[in-house]
Parts: C-alpha cells; structure tokens; sequence
C-alpha cells in the first residue's frame, strides 16, 4: 500500500469512528476542507475508472481540460444529495457560457441501487449537465479514497431500504485535475462561481 493509500485509510478511520457517535442521517465530520483551504496541497483527487449515466466506462482522463465540481452522494438520500445538487445547478445556471468549461459529477456512494438508468433519471431532475457516475463497490471505494470521502451503510428502514452515512462536500478542481478547494453542499452558489471565475482560463 502506498504512502498516500496508507494516509487516507487513516483518515477514513478516524471520521468512521467519530461517525459512530452519531445518529443516522447526520452528516460525517466536515473536518478535511479546514486544512486543505489552508495549505491547498491536500492529497484530494486522483485517477478513477466508473460507468457513467449511459453505461460507457469513463475514467479522470476523459474530464481533463474541465474543471470539475463532484459530489459524492446516493439517489436515496433524503437531504443532503439534493442540496448539494442544488447548488450545483445554480452554479451552472450562474456560469451562462462559462458552464461548458466545467463537468459536475454526481458519483454514487451505494452503487448497489444507483443503476445507471437510476442515476440517469435522478441528476435529470436537477440540471441536463449533471453526469451521474457508478461502478462496482471497488471501483466507488477507490474514487471515494482519492477523494477523502467518508461513507457507510446505516440502519437498515425495513426489510429493503437503508440510509448511507457520508461526508458531504462539493469538490472543486482545476482543469489540470488538481483539487482547489471544497465547498459544504449548502453553499451560495455565488462563492462557488467567483472561485471559478477567479482562475485565469475563465477569465
């Protein structure tokens, strides 16, 4: 394993036992954006290979050139995905022209329910740009781990329905695919579009 594997194992550790306290449905612990605002060489991002909303394999590669805004998230969520989304399409809607030079993600953290097809219908409902993105459990956990995301199955509802417990964050990367910044799901839109806007090939 290597170093940068080791730290976020870590990591995931560390929020997985705080999470532990915590009812479910509460968001995970918000703690990683504080330190990576400051220095802005946080270990966030990296390669990742996942099915997209048609069923084409899609990896980090075909985004490069974009910026991307990603957010880690599930269809079933009751609050905090479709905040997050929301946010995300009024960026899109504030950005006019400038929306083309960005690729919002919406990667599923329960790839067991969130299809393809699934996804397709849900992102739809919130903007047409939104691409949704999923793969097999393996393919998410590493797209999560590059990315500092916490996430877990929660209490079961009934016999066929359960909550995921997961960190909720906006990521904001370059179009060189280095990590920016991080914005909570709840953010003006606003804030998010002048930290686009303020990198020069938007200019």
């Amino acid at each position: 394993m290597n170093l940068k594997l080791t730290l976020v194992a870590l990591v995931s550790l560390a929020l997985g036992a705080a999470l532990a306290l915590l009812p479910v449905g509460q968001r995970a612990p918000q703690s990683l954006s504080a330190s990576t605002r400051v220095t802005g060489k946080a270990l966030i991002g990296g390669p990742f290979s996942l099915i997209d909303q048609t069923g084409k394999r899609v990896t980090d590669e075909d985004f490069k050139g974009r910026y991307l805004l990603v957010y880690f998230g599930y269809t079933f969520c009751p609050d905090l995905c479709p905040t997050g989304l929301q946010s995300i399409a009024r960026v899109l809607d504030q950005l006019g022209t400038d929306a083309a030079k960005v690729a919002p993600l919406f990667i599923t953290i329960d790839p067991t329910r969130d299809t393809a097809e699934k996804l397709k219908a849900y992102v739809a409902a919130f903007h047409p740009q939104i691409e949704g993105l999923t793969g097999t459990d393996q393919q998410v956990a590493e797209a999560a781990a590059a990315y500092q995301v916490y996430y877990t199955k929660g209490e079961a509802v009934d016999d066929h329905d359960y909550m995921m417990d997961h960190s909720s964050l906006i990521y904001l990367m370059g179009s060189d695919g280095k990590f920016i910044t991080t914005f909570p799901e709840d953010v003006d839109a606003a804030t998010i579009v002048k930290a686009i806007q303020s990198q020069k090939e938007v200019k």
